[in-house]
């Protein structure tokens, strides 16, 4: 069995949660820095997996954006969360916590 694959799960499952973390800490987010955040963190994302969940969350009424002109190139979409998008957040935020608790109770000898 490899490892690679469970792992790959996790991220993915927790990939959410820490998009809109990002775009909630910051008030709003463009993509690019989202993508920069998440590889700081080293959850490594490629493009073809942010832009479909970022429109996936928008349509499900989770963010809204906002187009800016850019002077390097073409105008650019920041994110935000709506007020269901928090909600939303806080939801998974509580979630995340009773969870990250229940794995630790669980799998750190004591």
């Amino acid at each position: 069995m490899a490892v690679e694959n469970t792992e790959s799960q996790m991220r993915k499952g927790l990939l959410e949660l820490c998009i809109l973390g990002i775009i909630q800490r910051h008030n709003e987010a463009y993509p690019s820095d989202i993508l920069e955040q998440l590889k700081e963190a080293k959850l490594v994302v490629l493009e073809g997996t942010l832009y479909p969940l970022l429109t996936r969350l928008k349509n499900a009424g989770m963010l809204s954006y906002r187009w800016e002109e850019s002077v390097s190139g073409p105008p650019r979409k920041y994110y935000t969360l709506t007020i269901e998008g928090v909600q939303f957040y806080d939801q998974l935020r509580t979630t995340w916590d009773e969870l990250s608790k229940a794995v630790n109770d669980l799998t750190i000898p004591l």
